[in-house]
């Protein structure tokens, strides 16, 4: 009855995660296909929440849904309920570490704007446990879609070089991982040829830059304009593994966080030139509020606070 009080009794959980599977996907269509049902039959379930709640949790604009502030909440609390419920399912049929599982799954969601060897260093403390002990995951793509991961369970930690948005639909906790240098580097004889006067030495110097998108990149411009540098953009990369691989064929000068120093030398065969001062990098784990972390979580998070705690 519409202006009742809303009962535990009156929540179906079906219809909750059809509102959920909707927010996530961001449409009613997209969501359908996900779930396998027709619209119609989503929009009723969707409108069978809202009268049981007796809130909006959606509204239109033209063809586009906006969720409210009472569907965020919703959002936020549907994201902990499956999360749980995901978490029980392991428990019951034996696949988690608490059942007796001989090998635990660690599910790492790295953000894509993240250096993929920094990323590797910072999951060396899982990586060190034997093959035969866990069993590693990894996928790669944006913050909000591993936001979800982490909210449907099918992650256990985020890597990310970027904040998580207090907007977030998911109840999350960041810890920080390492903060540090950011470091300029060149193909030797690119390298040689900028070694005297730097950082003057770059005005006009090709470079190889992330995209607009990226903290760094944000970060390089303003040291940029406070050094008094004017760039050769030779490229702008989205990609950081191809960035790289043009860096080691000497088509420009690229910056890196001085974390995976010594293997971006070792691997791509490029010097250093030095730091651009003033400019950092942070890396953070993220993971589900209140959840149960496994040893190799634990093993991540802890060599963090030590990188944290000693820098």
């Amino acid at each position: 009855m519409p202006g009742s009080t809303p009962r535990p009794s009156d929540l179906n959980l079906h219809h909750l995660r059809s509102f959920w599977i909707v927010a996530r996907e961001g449409s009613i269509t997209r969501a359908s296909e996900v779930l396998g049902v027709t619209p119609s039959t989503l929009s009723a379930q969707v409108s069978a929440l809202e009268e049981a709640l007796d809130t909006p949790l959606f509204r239109r604009h033209g063809n586009r849904l906006e969720i409210t502030r009472r569907g965020l909440l919703v959002q936020r609390y549907a994201a902990e309920i499956f999360a749980l419920s995901g978490r029980l399912m392991e428990v019951v049929t034996g696949r988690d570490d608490d059942a007796g599982a001989q090998r635990m799954r660690l599910s790492v969601g790295i953000v894509d704007t993240m250096p993929l060897l920094s990323a590797h260093t910072l999951l060396g403390p899982a990586l060190a446990l034997p093959p035969d002990q866990v069993r590693l995951i990894l996928r790669v793509g944006t913050l909000a879609t591993l936001l979800g991961g982490l909210g449907s369970r099918t992650l256990d930690l985020v890597l990310t070089d970027t904040p998580v948005p207090p907007t977030a639909p998911v109840r999350v906790e960041t810890h920080p991982l390492a903060t540090g240098p950011v470091i300029l580097f060149a193909a030797p004889t690119l390298a040689r040829t900028l070694a005297d006067g730097f950082p003057g030495s770059l005005d006009g110097a090709p470079f190889l830059l992330h995209t607009e998108n990226t903290a760094l990149r944000a970060g390089l411009d303003r040291w940029f304009t406070r050094e008094g540098i004017r760039p050769f953009v030779a490229a702008e990369v989205e990609d950081v593994a191809l960035l790289q691989l043009l860096g080691q064929d000497g088509r420009g000068v690229f910056a890196a966080p001085a974390l995976a120093r010594e293997r971006i030398v070792r691997q791509y065969g490029v010097e250093e030139l030095g730091p651009a001062e003033g400019v950092t990098e942070s890396f953070h784990g993220v993971v589900l509020s209140r959840a149960h972390a496994n040893r190799a979580v634990e093993a991540v998070l802890w060599a963090g606070r030590g990188r944290s705690g000693s820098g």
